[in-house]
């Protein structure tokens, strides 16, 4: 891979160690993936947050590259934010050591001037770069809505490579920053009905297991006025839990809307065509929902945007829930959504609100408390089976409210 002068210079520890090694993870990528150049990026949006994710090692690690860049007066190149880190520091939590080290995990990126953003919805946070802009985000619910709804240009970068172009502003020209890999060779022909945002979501753990960098979809009608999918309103939702399972299941960064009202539509163009079918989507529902009820109720993950907390509001008008429910959303989020008044209903329907943090790797829901939850997250039910090990009981918000409250 060729480097520049300024960049040789740095990879050989001019500018500190925190700069060589950010640009010996961006020249080992590079090399991995047979990327000729580094590019620069816009945005870059880190991982590897959360204590549970990273670990002691994860945290030693962090400390020395945060230190090195203070010591050096590195700080960040571009914008760049922070996924959820493992508790609301506002609300605490009982366990001082993991709060002790979740403390110095924060305090090492932000000293780096990482901006404490603690979501994993930055695309509804943040403003958006013009389209065919390079970005790096580790975040894979936030690569892929980049990618597919936004126009951007990001591979699935890991933890560490979002921080080292952080540092840099750079990212290798590799996988879905080459236009060409930005085709779908499979076309999922969808023939069940994308109704809510499970049955989204549904659809992307489905075509997730494809293990392709890019996917086509095509609904019934295209993508036309009304659509299940899209960047408005009830569609963005749909889009949003779309995203999350396809980057839960498998490696896909993208995905594609084949409108077959088109003119240009070809299907000759693609390699392979896989029919989703009613029966698929109820095979994935059965082995991601093991269970036909919970003990508690978990929103958020994705994190919920204003769009869900307005919808989730509206229903709760007049009702309480009947058990234990926890929503997870961005401070910057509950903050407006206060103001708006969209909170007021949904706490006085007895759920608790917790900022900076999410439903996944959380130690806030334990096999210890619950047997079981409900949720309308396909990709919280992924990790709250296979990490909290905690059963899962699966439906969308309207259903929850329908069942799980009652009028008061």
């Amino acid at each position: 891979m060729q480097l520049s002068r300024e960049e040789e210079d740095a990879l050989d520890g001019k500018y500190g160690d925190a700069l060589a090694v950010a640009y010996r993870i961006l020249l080992a990528i590079g090399n991995a993936m047979d990327a000729d150049r580094l590019v620069p990026v816009r945005w870059a949006h880190i991982s590897g947050v959360n204590y549970n994710t990273i670990g002691d090692a994860g945290l030693a690690f962090l400390e020395r590259i945060s230190m090195d860049a203070v010591a050096n007066n590195i700080k960040a190149k571009v914008t760049s934010t922070l996924n959820p880190m493992g508790y609301d520091p506002v609300k605490g939590y009982d366990d001082d050591r993991f709060v002790e080290r979740q403390e110095r995990i924060r305090k090492a990126y932000e000293a780096m001037g990482i901006i404490g953003s603690y979501t994993c919805i930055p695309y509804e946070v943040f403003p958006i770069p013009a389209r065919g802009e390079h970005v790096s985000f580790a975040e894979s619910n936030a690569a892929i809505y980049a990618n597919s709804m936004l126009g951007l240009v990001t591979n699935k970068e890991s933890a560490l490579s979002a921080l080292a172009s952080a540092l840099t502003g750079k990212a290798p020209y590799s996988a879905l920053r080459v236009e060409e890999a930005r085709t779908a060779h499979t076309m999922i022909d969808v023939k069940h009905d994308i109704k809510d945002e499970v049955d989204a979501a549904l659809l992307g753990y489905f075509a997730g297991k494809v293990n392709e960098q890019c996917i086509s979809f095509r609904f019934r009608s295209g993508l036309v006025e009304g659509s299940p999918i899209g960047v408005d309103g009830r569609a963005r939702i749909n889009a949003k839990a779309l995203c999350s399972a396809l980057g839960t299941s498998g490696s896909a960064g993208m995905f594609i809307i084949n409108d077959v009202n088109s003119a240009t539509h070809d299907d000759a163009k693609y390699r392979r065509r896989i029919e989703y079918t009613s029966r698929d989507a109820m095979m994935v529902k059965d082995e991601l929902s093991d269970e036909d009820d919970g003990n508690a109720i978990v929103f958020g993950s994705p994190q919920l945007g204003l769009n869900e907390l307005g919808m989730l509001a509206n229903m709760l008008k007049g009702k309480r829930f009947k058990k234990r429910c926890l929503l997870f959303c961005a401070r910057c989020v509950y903050e407006e959504a206060k103001r708006i008044g969209y909170i007021s209903p949904i706490e006085r329907a007895g759920a608790e609100v917790y900022s900076d943090c999410c439903s996944c790797l959380t130690p806030l829901i334990s096999r210890d408390e619950v047997d079981s939850v409900i949720t309308n997250s396909v990709k919280a039910a992924y990790y709250l089976k296979n990490w909290n090990r905690v059963g899962v009981c699966l439906k969308s918000m309207r259903e929850i409210v329908r069942d799980e409250c009652y009028d008061v």
